[in-house]
């Protein structure tokens, strides 16, 4: 089955494998912070920090990861969502996980591995998918 497959085939399988499980993992986290009553605490969270609109904040970025996977596991609006999710983890990887080191676990615990990982993988995503310019003459 796989050695019949073209290069450029094996990459497209390949990039919609990984489009379609990190949807299921950002999912994952709106979701739980969904059915879990976090929002709100996670607004609170966000307040103590010094961020306004907290709540909102936590609304709209829990909307944005039960509501915008759907999509991106479809391919439509692969770019901007993955933009988007990369600031949202970019930012929470300042806040919360850059402090408690490198490791998530282990030698560490709650650290950033994982969220550079997600932001990694959201950035290529975003750039394979990104519009193209036609060339130039």
């Amino acid at each position: 089955m796989f050695g019949e497959m073209t290069g450029e085939r094996r990459m497209a399988t390949a990039l919609r494998v990984l489009r379609v499980a990190l949807a299921g993992l950002l999912a994952a986290h709106g979701w739980a912070r969904l059915l879990s009553g976090g929002v709100e605490p996670f607004g609170g969270w966000l307040e103590s920090q010094g961020v306004p609109f907290g709540i909102g904040i936590a609304a709209a970025v829990t909307a944005l990861e039960i509501l915008g996977t759907p999509l991106l596991a479809l391919g439509r609006w692969v770019t901007w969502l993955c933009l988007a999710y990369g600031a949202v983890y970019a930012t929470g990887l300042v806040m919360v996980h850059l402090p408690a080191d490198w490791f998530v676990v282990g030698l560490g615990r709650n650290g950033m591995e994982y969220s550079v990982l997600l932001i990694v993988c959201l950035g290529l995503l975003a750039w394979v998918h990104a519009p193209r310019r036609p060339a130039a003459d």
